[in-house]
């Protein structure tokens, strides 16, 4: 899977099905060159521009529950299930 087949994907938080929005960036381990992390652009890119909301979320490889041909499940938040 390429870096542009991710960035189409929307990330859904499975504690409260919600749309975090979608990966923008990747974060890597310097050493091993393992993916560390992926970076979430907030939902609107147009309101990030006028209002300044929602700033990045880096949500931890470790936290990626599964990853579909159209979406990635992730489960961060209060405790796991």
């Amino acid at each position: 899977m390429t870096f542009s087949d991710l960035k189409c994907k929307d990330v859904i938080n499975i504690k409260d099905c919600k749309c975090m929005g979608r990966i923008c960036d990747l974060e890597f381990d310097d050493c091993s060159g393992h993916i560390k992390a992926i970076i979430v652009g907030n939902r609107s890119m147009f309101n990030s521009f006028l209002f300044h909301s929602e700033p990045e979320t880096v949500i931890p490889w470790r936290d990626i529950v599964k990853i579909g041909p159209d979406i990635v499940l992730v489960e961060i938040g209060k405790g796991r299930l």
